[in-house]
């Protein structure tokens, strides 16, 4: 398993959850809600849980 912090604007986070979402070699776990990065109002940040999905 693997715990991934993702930090970047609200569209490059969506972007790439879609990515990991559609993966048919990942499974994701878990997926946080966005926090606001503390000093601007640009960035923000996201977890995710993923695993590797056993696939043949």
């Amino acid at each position: 398993m693997l715990k991934i912090r993702l930090m970047g604007t609200k569209n490059d986070i969506s972007w790439f959850q879609k990515i990991v979402s559609r993966n048919p070699k990942v499974e994701v776990l878990e997926m946080s809600e966005l926090y606001q990065n503390k000093g601007t109002t640009k960035y923000y940040r996201n977890y995710i849980e993923v695993k590797k999905k056993n696939t043949k």
